[in-house]
C-alpha cells in the first residue's frame, strides 16, 4: 500500500506586523501625513515649552531670586533653629493629632452607618455627608473664629485647636465612607455563620469583620492620611505656625521666595515618603501576621483536659 506524499508549499511564511504597525483599539495607526504633523506639533510645543523655561529663568535671574546668595540662609543654623524646624514640629503635631483623632472618628462613624437602628444610621450619615463637603480651609477659619469667639480654647492655642478640628472632621467622615465600603466588602456569609453560632452584632463587628476589612482598607486609609499631613498646611492663613508659614518667614526676613518655597516643597515631601514608607511597612506586617498560621493550644482545643 502506497500514500500520496504532500506537496510542499512554496509560500513564505507570514512576516510579522511591527508592533508600532499594528491596528490599535483605541486609535488609528497615524499615516505619514499625520506623521509629519504630530511630529510638526511636538517640536513646536518643546520650542514653546523651553522659551517658556527661558523667560522665567531670566526673570527669576533679573530679581536675583538664583544666585547663591540666597540659598545661603539655609546652611545657617540660626534659620533651622528660628524658622523651619518650629514650623516642621508644628506641621508634625497638627497632622499627627488630626490622623489619630480621625481614625478614630472615622471608625466610629463608619460603624454607625452600618448599624441596625435608622436613626443612628441617619444622624451617621448626615455628619458624614456634611463634614465631607465642607472644604477644610472654610472649616478651619470657621472654627477658628468660632472658638476664639466663645473662648473655647486659651489664646496660643486657637489656631492648632481649630487646624486640628478642621483636619479631624473632614478626614473623620471620608474614612469612615472607607471604613463602611470596607466592611461591607466583605462576604455575607461570614456575618451569618457568625450569628447562627451565636455571636451579637458588637461581636460579629469585633472580631471578625473589622480585622478583615482593616487590611483591605490600608491603602485608601493611607492615602488619607498623606491628605491630612498635606493639608495641615492650610493652617498659615489662620497664623498657625507650621512648615509653609515658616517658609514664608524665611523668604520675607531674607529676601529669598523662591529657595525657600523650594526647601519647604522638599521637607513636605520628605515627610509624605516617610509617612507613607511607615505606613507601608504597618500594612506588610499586617498581612503577615494575617497569613502566618496560629499555633493552637493543645489543652483549650481538648477543653482543657489533662493527659
Amino acid at each position: 500500500m502506497t500514500t500520496a506524499n504532500a506537496p510542499l508549499s512554496t509560500e513564505a511564511p507570514p512576516k510579522k506586523v511591527a508592533s508600532a504597525e499594528r491596528a490599535t483599539v483605541l486609535y488609528d495607526a497615524p499615516g505619514p501625513r499625520a506623521k509629519v504633523r504630530n511630529h510638526i506639533i511636538s517640536a513646536v510645543v518643546l520650542v514653546l515649552v523651553l522659551l517658556a523655561a527661558y523667560v522665567i529663568y531670566a526673570k527669576l535671574d533679573e530679581k536675583g531670586q538664583l544666585t547663591s546668595e540666597k540659598w545661603s540662609p539655609f546652611t545657617e543654623s540660626s534659620t533651622w533653629t528660628t524658622y523651619l524646624v518650629p514650623g516642621i514640629q508644628g506641621t508634625l503635631v497638627a497632622a499627627g493629632l488630626s490622623i489619630v483623632l480621625a481614625l478614630i472618628l472615622g471608625a466610629v462613624l463608619g460603624i454607625a452607618r452600618l448599624s441596625d437602628h435608622r436613626p443612628v444610621r441617619l444622624v451617621a450619615g448626615f455628619f458624614v455627608e456634611l463634614f465631607r463637603a465642607i472644604p477644610v480651609l472654610i472649616l478651619m477659619i470657621f472654627l477658628y473664629q468660632f472658638f476664639a469667639e466663645y473662648q473655647v480654647f486659651k489664646s496660643r492655642y486657637l489656631a492648632l485647636a481649630a487646624v486640628v478640628t478642621g483636619l479631624t472632621l473632614y478626614n473623620g467622615s471620608v474614612i469612615a465612607e472607607i471604613v463602611r465600603s470596607g466592611i461591607q466588602s466583605l462576604p455575607k456569609g461570614q456575618t451569618e455563620a457568625a450569628m447562627a453560632i451565636g455571636l451579637r452584632k458588637g461581636q460579629i463587628m469585633r472580631m471578625i469583620l473589622l480585622p478583615q476589612a482593616v487590611t483591605a482598607m490600608l491603602p485608601a486609609i493611607i492615602s488619607q492620611m498623606v491628605v491630612a499631613l498635606k493639608d495641615s498646611a492650610l493652617g498659615y492663613i489662620i497664623g498657625y505656625v507650621e512648615v509653609v508659614r515658616s517658609g514664608q518667614q524665611v523668604g520675607a526676613f531674607y529676601g529669598n521666595f523662591l529657595p525657600a518655597l523650594i526647601i519647604v516643597a522638599i521637607i513636605m515631601i520628605i515627610l509624605n515618603s516617610l509617612l507613607t514608607y511607615l505606613a507601608t511597612k504597618v500594612e506588610k506586617r499586617l498581612r503577615r501576621a494575617k497569613k502566618s498560621p496560629v499555633p493552637v493550644d493543645q489543652g483549650a482545643a481538648m477543653g482543657g483536659a489533662t493527659v
